[in-house]
């Protein structure tokens, strides 16, 4: 069976900033892409790593403990499990995002902004 997509169209068709969709899933990681715009809040992973791919747009990713790091349109970043980090973009980006299933989309921090395994699976 073959099932093809486009997470940037996805990614674009999203309504809500900040909001990640889960698109697919390789072993026990999900897929994800999201619309972001503005900053989300500082908040770790302590036992995952989480990757960042820019679709479309700019993404700083301002980091605890090291210099923010800057990605451009098909640019990626990891954030090691356990750094403290805070996404920001200044106008809308398209992200995709791979991450264990295990990880909580705002980690040890829970905001407004915050969703839910089933609020990202699409479920509720």
């Amino acid at each position: 069976m073959t099932n093809v997509s486009s997470p940037k169209a996805i990614a674009a068709a999203l309504t809500d900033y900040w909001s990640p969709r889960v698109v697919g899933e390789v072993d026990d990681s999900y897929i994800k892409v999201a619309k972001v715009c503005g900053s989300l809040c500082w908040h770790s992973h302590d036992d995952e790593d989480e990757l960042f791919l820019v679709l479309q747009g700019h993404l700083r990713i301002e980091l605890e403990q090291a210099a923010a790091v800057e990605l451009d349109e098909g640019e990626m970043f990891v954030v090691p499990k356990g750094v403290r980090h805070n996404p920001v973009a200044e106008q809308e980006c398209l992200l995709m995002l791979i991450e264990r299933k295990s990880t909580l989309h705002t980690g040890n921090v829970v905001t407004e902004q915050t969703r839910s395994l089933a609020e990202q699976l699409g479920t509720r």
